[in-house]
């Protein structure tokens, strides 16, 4: 099928913040972006790229393959256009297919209507040019298309992704308040951290931020841990494309026989769950895992990077109690983690201010809606004047 083939625009979409993440990835793999914005990346390139793409990135939420664009005031200007398209080169007449939207036009009201709307221009479609009609309803594990419309310009993309990418498939067990994969690699990618230094998580609570730093370390990326994307269900669609990008995954991976990474909680319970999903992530043995206070988490001698997210305390009661905690948190990285660089990723702004060391950087990041600060300190190990 030509689709495969031919290029088009590619929107990479994410949390909002993550972009410059996403962007860095993209270029790493060998990708020209042509713009960036809060919440993706735009490129050209062909559905295979769009392969590579799902298998490769850590920081992405979906994919999408631009198949065409239109100028519609309402739901029916749309629709008299996407009856016009070949949905029989794209969908199999006996599939399953779903339609998300991101709709901002001043004639919807119920951004469903949009949807319905786009789903009934593909069946009429399929009904006139083939007597039959694929099913359709919310399940994201089939083929995808997606609607983006604003003002009067309407675009359609083939969802290559389906289920979003934001997670990468082995956290089963997601513990307390999680912190997003995709959220969670970012934030790594913004510490610089080397990948190769001690890398040290206090309060671990699922283990994702040290599993994602595991990961990252082994160059062990999330489409290892997935098996169906929407792409698949795409006509043209063979096995091949896949399974040689697969292959890619499995041969980049690497060993770093001298890595140390230490996750510790307080929590008996976030341990043994860190430990399940390290296990499934195939990192267990690559993580040294201990149940105790942070105060008293193993600092390795060498320089490394230090990395906590703790509560943010979204009741009074608990914002009061938390001023400890931070204070506490400053202590230990001046006392114990001398010669380490320090990061703290909170969403309370005013509990940071408790830590009680001045960040050398300050990277917004969101969290849900949560506003959000990755805050970077250097934990001197002597004194920043030097003599002269």
């Amino acid at each position: 099928m030509q689709i495969f083939n031919s290029k088009s625009r590619i929107i990479v979409t994410c949390s909002n913040r993550l972009s410059p993440w996403l962007e860095k990835e993209i270029k790493a793999l060998g990708f020209t972006p042509v713009r960036v914005f809060k919440t993706g990346v735009e490129l050209f390139g062909t559905m295979q790229d769009c392969i590579k793409l799902n298998l490769q990135l850590c920081c992405a939420s979906q994919v999408l393959f631009s198949i065409g664009e239109y100028i519609a005031n309402n739901a029916d200007d749309l629709y008299k256009q996407l009856i016009e398209v070949e949905w029989e080169k794209i969908i199999t007449a006996d599939g399953y297919f779903s339609i998300g939207s991101n709709v901002n036009n001043p004639s919807i009201t119920n951004s469903l209507y949009a949807n319905v709307r786009v789903k009934d221009a593909i069946v009429d479609r399929f009904r006139n040019q083939t007597g039959n009609r694929p099913n359709s309803g919310p399940e994201l594990n089939k083929a995808v298309i997606h609607l983006y419309w604003k003002e009067d310009n309407a675009e359609i993309f083939i969802d290559t992704s389906g289920e979003s990418l934001s997670k990468h498939g082995y956290r089963k067990i997601p513990g307390k308040a999680p912190m997003m994969e995709s959220l969670a690699a970012a934030t790594i990618l913004a510490s610089n951290w080397n990948c190769q230094s001690a890398f040290v998580n206090p309060m671990c609570g699922s283990g994702t931020i040290a599993i994602e730093a595991a990961l990252m370390a082994t160059n062990r990326k999330p489409g290892l841990y997935r098996s169906n994307y929407a792409f698949m269900h795409i006509l043209g669609y063979q096995e091949e494309m896949y399974l040689t990008e697969y292959k890619i995954l499995e041969q980049q991976v690497k060993t770093v026989p001298e890595l140390k990474i230490i996750a510790t909680d307080i929590s008996e319970d976030a341990i043994y769950i860190s430990k399940i999903n390290a296990g499934i992530a195939g990192v267990e043995e690559m993580i040294e895992f201990e149940v105790c206070d942070f105060q008293d988490t193993p600092i390795p001698a060498s320089n490394g990077l230090l990395y906590i997210n703790p509560e943010y305390g979204d009741r009074l009661g608990e914002e009061e109690a938390l001023q400890t905690t931070y204070s506490l948190i400053g202590d230990f990285m001046k006392k114990k983690c001398k010669g380490y660089t320090g990061y703290i990723f909170t969403g309370n702004l005013e509990l940071a201010k408790k830590i009680g060391l001045k960040p050398s950087r300050r990277i917004e990041f969101f969290t849900g809606k949560i506003d959000c600060r990755l805050f970077e300190y250097e934990l001197y190990a002597g004194t920043k004047r030097t003599d002269k």
